[in-house]
């Protein structure tokens, strides 16, 4: 299980001294161990699907800091969150490109015969599960929104 990867990761990091990575593991487990207990509490055991979830919403709470950072002149935060989204795109499958994603979304908005932003609600609930783990859901919106107003 991933889990037991992760954990297994985090002592290897200890042993090592990689602060970072212990830093980021140390984080990742314990929202690991919050969904855990939100779902099921101390009896629930999060499954690989699970675990990915919660590593692809902190990785995207990076992404949101980031940004924020940035606006905010706080490079060195900006830096330091930067540096825990690569390590946690480590644990995350390979992202598709933005060329991947036009084709899903070509093919989708096809699919359904959707022709107007007002069907987006609808194409984004068929779409997101064909690239679940594997696209941003952002960049994904952004991309039918484009292709809906076109």
């Amino acid at each position: 299980m991933l889990k037991k990867k992760l954990q297994e990761e985090l002592k290897q990091a200890m042993l090592s001294r990689d602060v970072l990575k212990t830093s980021v593991l140390r984080l990742l487990l314990s929202a690991i161990n919050y969904y855990e207990i939100q779902k099921g509490g101390a009896g629930y055991e999060a499954t690989d699907e699970d675990v990915l979830s919660v590593i692809q919403k902190e990785a995207k709470q990076r992404r949101d800091s980031i940004e924020e950072f940035k606006k905010a002149n706080r490079s060195e935060l900006a830096e330091k969150e930067s540096k825990e989204l690569e390590m946690l795109k480590v644990y995350l499958p390979q992202q598709m490109s933005e060329d991947q994603i036009r084709e899903i979304v070509k093919e989708t908005i096809r699919e359904m015969g959707a022709t107007t932003v007002a069907e987006m609600g609808k194409v984004m609930g068929s779409l997101m599960p064909k690239v679940k783990g594997k696209a941003d859901g952002g960049i994904v919106s952004k991309i039918v929104k484009e292709s809906l107003n076109s």
